[in-house]
């Protein structure tokens, strides 16, 4: 794996905080086009780019004000590594930090993110999204639907 793959998959692990906290759901779909996604919540994976914008619309709440969560995902301990010619896999940890006018700044909820990716006609891609969720915060302010503990 070259510099340019590390860092093309680093990107898209990023770009997955920018547009949720934009709550730009079918851009996230988008990322995850190849993919299945695990939640802990759900008896089943989700695949497909509609599911998959259904599922982020279905449990996360938009704030009017500024049209998003009022979220930053903060993603860190990137550790990718190679699983093949053309396939890898990664784990990080998430952070998600919510402010809003009824809730200080404050940590909501963290885990970790376990991944797999592939190159699809030489563009790295999700396979795979596996989420672990440890800690819970107060988190009545950014699902709509019961999560955790």
């Amino acid at each position: 794996m070259t510099a340019d793959d590390y860092f093309a998959i680093q990107n898209l692990i990023y770009r997955y905080c920018d547009r949720i906290d934009r709550a730009d759901f079918a851009g996230v779909a988008q990322l995850f086009e190849h993919a299945q996604i695990h939640v802990p919540a759900l008896s089943v994976p989700v695949q497909g780019v509609a599911a998959i914008e259904a599922m982020y619309a279905q449990f996360t709440r938009v704030y009017p004000q500024t049209g998003t969560p009022r979220t930053k995902h903060v993603t860190s301990n990137v550790i990718i590594e190679p699983a093949g010619e053309s396939a890898a896999r990664s784990q990080s940890y998430i952070l998600v930090h919510q402010a809003t006018e009824a809730l200080p700044l404050q940590p909501i909820i963290g885990g970790r993110y376990f991944d797999r990716f592939a190159k699809v006609h030489g563009v790295w891609r999700f396979t795979e999204r596996r989420m672990e969720m440890e800690l819970f915060g107060n988190l009545s302010a950014h699902l709509l639907q019961q999560f955790g503990p």
